[in-house]
């Protein structure tokens, strides 16, 4: 027997497909080891003997260790096939000691597609871990131990926040800066100047006087305006007709920024659901009973390069679907000084799956993002949309307004994004064949109406998960892996609320920002986080040691650390102004785990909490058509008003406020043995969060993607009374 072992479930139903019955393929389920949390500070590195990491079987994952052991020693030969990047390269290395393989001979599988042609080529050509990858990750690691841990201890006994992080606390910079900008920004009036002219009332806009441009807000008061209105005569000349040729090209493939960026502008989803709902399209989906497939190559890249294979196919897809004059080919490929192209961009594996396939066999949330990937990539290859701009001024003392009518003259790579319902719509208008026939005689034409609209100047919009994408990947935050974790960890945090897809500071977190940027100024740096990554590139390299680049980052933070342990000032409680009936010390409001809660300022000392009575709104002369107990009023964490069973977690019966019933996801899981069935849905207890696919010793499971916040979970095949006993959390 020869063993393969993956970090996913999910990659073992694909990649055993291809091998044969002498493989056996296992799944790790992610990393199996971690830092300890012993020694001094809790760090589980020795800083003082050269950084030197102390690494412990995680305790979820005994078990897991435990069958892969007994598998090892019945196989002869072990494969490691992890994702082929510095996590996967990681993961593949504490298997390896903790399996007690010979790292330096071990056999390391690394596929950019799980397909059977790149499975059969790796295991002909399997390679060997590479430990300057390691070491690049080992040093993010304890670089984020340290920092997380000392900043994190700093935090919380000092202005009682929940945590710190090196790419988390500056990414919130960014928010509460733009908060900032908000809150500060004064709205100024200014006016647009448009007109209506001849017969048939063509519009035109204000556009320039005596060669000067009318720049955006330039009529910024009312006396400028009303000069304006004096000046402009009642008729006016319409000059010659000009035409000109608007090309767009179309933008390269999706990179993960640039896929996290348009799920968002066009189904809003989140990054950490797209990353989710991508990383099962990349390992492998069910599309026929017993059959899974792989439909897109890794989704952890920065590149926009494609394949030649893929290319040379694609280019013979666009000719016959779309014309033979479609395909242009992949323009140059822009590479930023952070980008490390180890991998090709996103991309459909198989274009003979096209998303009128995926329609039936893929979720809704997954068919989406399956047919923007699949869309992008065909479109990128494709020539540009060409537009035929015609221009049309009217000029009269000086001022010209200006309207334009825009044809398309070729679709080019707008045809894929109108064949899958993606396109936005082409503005222009038609001018009024009265109108060409005066350009072309240069006649005068009468200003039927000269309105100016006064206006005020809007704040900056707040940033959303797009956004913040977009800036990290410009500011050289964070690598394409983290970027949706690191705005799911300030949303858990607390340090960021995100309503109607908007994303802004809470207190807690304008007060950490504020507090860091004080005391610790190159952390929240733009300049020193991108550095620090160009730093762990040079040890992935193998330009810079681990330890020279630990040195040196450590010398300076505990003395910065230190500093701010001495001068930070201590947060105080609030009090509420109410005496403890226990030892009679004054009461204050607390933040814990779940919330603000009000307890003795005396504690350790005395230990009261004051509880607090949850008013319930009973639903008068109704109750619960499933199990007979009370109905009542309950609001959603969205702050909807609906109606609920009392006896949840139980009873998970709910209705609308207009008595329609809704399918909580339990009752769906108990309709379907399919468990791809609700990923990506919206969690049923938190409306927050959406589920995920997980897997305990128990079993597979959903579970809510707001864990911890929430701890929702539901057995596949499992009834929802039964199941929601276990809704306090694995």
């Amino acid at each position: 027997m020869k063993l393969v072992i993956v970090e996913s479930p999910n990659k073992t139903k694909t990649i055993s497909q291809f091998l044969g019955p002498e493989y056996k393929v296992m799944a790790s389920v992610g990393h199996v080891r971690d830092l300890a949390t012993s020694g001094k500070g809790g760090l589980g590195v020795d800083v003082e003997h050269g950084f030197k990491p102390t690494y412990v079987v995680m305790p979820n994952k005994s078990k897991v260790v435990a069958e892969l052991k007994a598998a090892c020693k019945k196989a002869e030969d072990v494969y490691i096939a992890t994702d082929p990047d510095r996590e996967g390269e990681a993961i593949a290395w504490h298997l390896a000691c903790v399996l007690d393989l010979d790292v330096p001979t071990v056999k390391r599988l690394s596929f950019n597609a799980i397909t059977k042609r790149a499975v059969l080529a790796a295991m002909e050509n399997p390679s060997h871990i590479d430990m300057d990858l390691v070491a690049s990750q080992e040093t993010r690691r304890i670089l984020d131990r340290i920092i997380g841990f000392d900043l994190s201890d700093l935090m919380k006994k000092k202005i009682r926040t929940k945590s710190a992080g090196r790419v988390q606390s500056v990414t919130l910079r960014m928010i509460v800066e733009r908060q900032k900008e908000i809150d500060s920004f004064v709205p100024k009036k200014y006016w647009d100047v448009s007109g209506l002219f001849g017969e048939d009332k063509t519009e035109a806009d204000l556009y320039s006087k005596d060669g000067q441009l009318f720049k955006p807000y330039s009529i910024d008061s009312e006396e400028k305006y009303k000069k304006i209105l004096s000046e402009l005569p009642k008729t006016f000349k319409v000059l010659p007709l000009s035409y000109t040729t608007r090309v767009t090209q179309p933008r390269p493939p999706f990179t993960t920024s640039t896929l996290e960026q348009e799920a968002f502008s066009q189904f809003k989803y989140s990054a950490k659901l797209t990353s989710s709902i991508a990383q099962r399209l990349f390992e492998g989906i069910e599309v026929e009973k017993g059959h899974f497939q792989a439909l897109i190559t890794y989704i952890r890249t920065d590149s926009t390069r494609l394949a030649p294979e893929f290319v040379d196919v694609a280019g013979q897809y666009i000719a016959s679907h779309f014309g033979a004059g479609s395909y242009q080919g992949l323009g140059g490929d822009k590479k930023g000084a952070l980008v490390q192209d180890a991998h090709e961009a996103i991309r459909p594996i198989d274009l003979t799956f096209t998303p009128a396939i995926a329609k039936g066999v893929l979720p809704p949330n997954m068919y989406n993002l399956y047919r923007l990937i699949y869309a992008r990539s065909l479109a990128s290859l494709m020539k540009p949309r060409v537009d035929k701009v015609t221009t049309l001024k009217f000029e009269g003392n000086g001022y010209i307004f200006k309207t334009e009518a825009v044809k398309n003259a070729e679709k080019g790579f707008q045809a894929v994004y109108d064949d899958q319902g993606l396109s936005a719509p082409v503005s222009g208008k038609v001018l009024p064949a009265a109108v060409l026939a005066a350009a072309e005689n240069g006649t005068e034409v009468e200003a039927k109406e000269i309105t100016g609209t006064a206006k005020e100047t809007q704040p900056p919009y707040k940033y959303n998960d797009g956004t913040v994408v977009k800036l990290m990947e410009e500011k050289g935050i964070g690598r394409p892996s983290t970027y949706s974790s690191t705005i799911s960890t300030l949303i858990d945090r607390d340090y960021v609320t995100e309503a109607k897809h908007a994303l802004t500071p809470t207190d807690s977190g304008k007060l950490v920002v504020e507090s860091l940027m004080k005391f610790f100024p190159d952390l929240m740096d733009y300049g020193y986080t991108r550095d620090m990554e160009s730093d762990l590139e040079k040890v992935k390299e193998g330009d810079t040691s681990k330890n020279a680049l630990l040195s040196t980052f450590y010398s300076k933070f505990i003395v910065l650390l230190q500093a701010a342990k001495d001068n930070m000032e201590k947060v105080k409680d609030v009090e509420t102004g109410e005496k403890c009936p226990v030892c009679g010390s004054p009461l204050v409001i607390k933040h814990g785990r779940y919330g603000d809660f009000v307890a003795c300022s005396n504690y350790p000392t005395c230990h009261y909490i004051k509880k607090e009575e949850k008013k319930v709104e009973v639903v008068e002369g109704r109750v619960c058509p499933k199990c007979g107990h009370q109905l009542v009023y309950r609001t959603s964490h969205k702050g909807e008003k609906f109606i609920g069973c009392s006896n949840f977690p139980r009873c998970t019966y709910t209705e609308t406020l207009d008595g329609k019933t809704k399918e909580t996801a339990a009752t769906v899981a108990n309709e379907t043995n399919d468990p791809d069935h609700l990923v990506g849905t919206v969690c049923p207890r938190c409306h927050k969060g959406h589920l995920e696919l997980k897997k305990s010793r128990f079993g597979s499971f959903y579970g809510c993607s707001n864990f911890p916040s929430c701890r929702y979970i539901q057995r596949i095949g499992k009834k929802a009374d039964k199941g929601n006993k276990e809704d306090e959390g694995e």
